[in-house]
């Protein structure tokens, strides 16, 4: 049977049963309404037939990238895109998703939850037999209920960092234990009624992703007769919304950069291949045959490479020798249960009480609700590590003391900071040591040291207390004016680069041969926004100065550059304006554009300000926005609930070329504009252009 006919088979069996094996989906049960932007609105009666609406409304936008999640989580993306596709699918292999989803789904989610991701799976696939055309692997359909939950492993290893210590094991660098990139970053505030200046409460939530991909914003709402009423935004085969707002309460999301990977140096048998030592025995290490049809040049050529397992986790052999990780993202399973719960919590007690599940492996939560409350939590789930080693290095591997059980700190361990006198709490990818104001910020001897909290400051979060700390009552006005924000701090600092503002202090004289650009830089007042007259130079030479610590394997964390590397920066930007725009001086937005379809914006933004851009090459000498400030949602409460509520995505709410959703939010989005959004279905209703039912 061709692989065609099987998935109509499949398709043709499940759905027929679906009134027996799912009784909870009846789809005249669901509403699906679009409001003038495209953003879906799912109404159903209930949570199992909304997850199967959100698969649905999820492929009508963007199925190509709801596809590469599953592609990834099924090992196929190599036979889709090659080379790229292959270190995807092998970190995937190594990762071993697939183990932990079988050893867990029974007993790891509760029967509810289960109803959902299989009513979610459900969707997918009904989308897929209608739109078979679509469909970019034969193999990939039917996709089954663990499939979903294994993408949910895959993005909790990469939003826990453990791929910067997969990356540097493969090129042979490890001698520090730290992430390689610059960090991309994100912003998230709460204001408590204490320190808000009408007296209530408000959020912030400004992520920075990939504005483009798998792993970019979709902004939704879900509402069920069982009590799931929510607005917020989700990735590609997300189950739920991962940060906003339902009528009581809501939270955003930043990445942190603590220890969530611990890697083991094994010690080999001298001459019996493939064994290690551990404590007084040597034991095999268990191989793992990785086989990929990779395409090159539209061809498939097949690529194989073993992999190891010891009792620490996988083990990846180098020139240097045989290393193996150990890190909380493969041991859990409920990420997707928790964030549900999340979205379905009223108050701050029914909101700890689904933190407490701790199945989400990292990522800082700024939280605030209608009674007044504000929590920040450095999330994370750290094991119990023997405090007889260095965590942030390289950890023996020949005793079974190094390896911890994966049973994790509770959440009362962590830090966990609610209603401080200060009135606010934050974070902007710095350390949870800083996430409100001094006299209230936690103390690092409180906590126990095997954690591996992050230390230091961002430029972002070093910006934030120049404004917030000078406001005595912070308005709406006030919050809106700190997210758009488009100036640098003086002096130039940030957590990857210790001595940045060397850039700004160069001796002329001593590199004559760009003391003219030098000159026109001393003139910056540290302006980024569009129409800034020399923050060009700054954006070009961070691209040149990023681009040296790729290639140096330089760690994000506290590095002192060589002065050189600045002069370097300021030489590539010159050397880039005189070319491509014939002048040191032009506006930023005449550099760096947004761009989509045929819509080419000028635009803010450079790495480390609070309106954060990173570009890449784009045409002409003009760089294009490829990751930073994305979705954006402002939400305000009061004691009778959510107050207001706006948002804004980076393009539209849809990825297909031809939708007139495709790039309808970009002018305002360069514009700093929102749309004011509601949980209200009288004024969704009279708001929509469409409603429709998922068939």
């Amino acid at each position: 049977m061709s692989s065609k006919l099987y998935f109509r088979f499949f398709c043709l069996f499940f759905f027929s049963s679906l009134g027996v094996q799912a009784q909870q989906i009846v789809l005249e049960n669901i509403l699906i309404l679009r409001d003038e932007f495209g953003v879906p609105y799912i109404y159903s009666k209930t949570d199992a037939e909304a997850a199967y609406a959100l698969a649905w409304v999820q492929s009508e936008d963007n199925f190509y990238d709801v596809q590469e999640s599953l592609l990834i989580s099924k090992g196929l993306l190599s036979q889709v895109k090659g080379k790229e596709g292959a270190l995807m699918d092998a970190l995937s292999f190594i990762i071993n998703a697939r183990a932990t989803v079988d050893a867990q789904y029974e007993q790891g989610l509760s029967e509810e939850f289960k109803a959902l991701v299989e009513a979610y799976a459900a969707g997918i696939n009904r989308f897929a037999e209608t739109h078979s055309e679509e469909i970019r692997h034969a193999k990939l359909f039917p996709v089954s209920a663990k499939d979903i939950m294994s993408t949910y492993v895959l993005n909790t290893v990469f939003l826990s960092n453990v791929h910067f210590d997969l990356i540097r094991i493969f090129e042979n660098d490890l001698d520090a234990i730290l992430p390689v990139e610059t960090p991309s970053g994100s912003n998230g505030i709460a204001i408590s009624p204490t320190r808000s200046a009408d007296g209530k409460t408000y959020l912030l939530a400004n992520s920075h992703q990939p504005l483009e991909g798998f792993a970019a914003w979709y902004e939704v709402q879900i509402n069920t007769e069982e009590g799931w009423h929510f607005h917020g935004a989700t990735f590609a085969a997300g189950i739920t919304p991962f940060i906003g707002t339902n009528e009581f309460l809501g939270w955003t999301h930043t990445v942190n950069y603590d220890d969530f990977s611990d890697v083991y140096e094994l010690e080999m048998h001298p001459s019996k291949k493939n064994y290690y030592k551990l404590d007084q025995e040597w034991l095999p290490l268990k191989e793992r045959k990785l086989k990929l049809k990779v395409k090159i040049a539209g061809i498939p050529i097949p690529i194989s490479r073993t992999f190891y397992e010891s009792e620490h986790g996988p083990v990846i052999k180098n020139k240097l020798g045989y290393y193996a990780l150990r890190f909380p993202a493969n041991k859990v399973l409920g990420a997707a249960e928790q964030w549900y719960h999340m979205n379905k919590a009223q108050n701050i007690n029914e909101f700890s009480e689904a933190l407490r599940m701790q199945q989400i492996v990292s990522l800082n939560i700024m939280y605030a609700d209608y009674e007044g409350n504000i929590m920040y939590v450095a999330n994370g789930l750290f094991p119990y590590r023997n405090p007889k080693y260095d965590w942030q290095k390289i950890v023996p591997g020949n005793t079974r003391e190094a390896i911890w059980d994966a049973e994790f700190m509770p959440l009362d361990s962590l830090i966990l900071l609610t209603n401080p006198s200060s009135g606010y709490v934050f974070n902007m990818n710095n350390s949870s040591y800083d996430c409100t104001a001094p006299e209230n910020n936690p103390k690092p001897e409180d906590y126990n040291v095997t954690m591996g909290y992050q230390s230091g400051l961002t430029a972002r979060s070093i910006r934030l207390h120049d404004l917030i700390d000078t406001i005595e009552k912070i308005s709406y006005a006030d919050l809106k004016r700190i997210k758009y924000d488009s100036h640098m701090h003086f002096p130039l600092h940030t957590r990857a680069i210790g001595n940045l503002d060397l850039i700004r202090n160069l001796n002329a004289s001593k590199y004559p041969d760009i003391a003219d650009v030098i000159e026109v830089l001393g003139k910056w007042n540290g302006s980024v926004e569009a129409d800034n007259l020399q923050a060009a130079i700054i954006s070009l030479a961070i691209q040149e100065i990023i681009a040296y610590m790729k290639e140096k394997h330089i760690g994000e964390l506290n590095n002192e550059l060589p002065e050189e590397v600045f002069a370097d920066g300021l030489r590539f930007a010159k050397k880039h304006l005189l070319k491509h725009f014939g002048s040191l001086e032009i506006p930023l937005g005449d550099l760096q554009k947004h761009v989509r379809g045929d819509k080419e914006l000028g635009i803010w933004g450079v790495p480390e300000a609070i309106t954060q851009m990173y570009t890449k090459p784009y045409k002409d000498g003009k760089y294009k926005t490829v990751l930073g400030d994305s979705y954006i949602l402002f939400a305000t409460y009061n004691e009778g609930g959510l107050e207001k509520m706006e948002s804004i995505n980076c393009f539209g709410s849809s990825n297909r070329p031809e939708s007139p959703h495709y790039n309808d939010q970009m002018e305002m989005f360069v514009n700093k504009q929102l749309r004011e959004v509601s949980l209200d279905k009288d004024s969704n209703l009279k708001k929509a252009t469409k409603a429709y039912r998922p068939w």
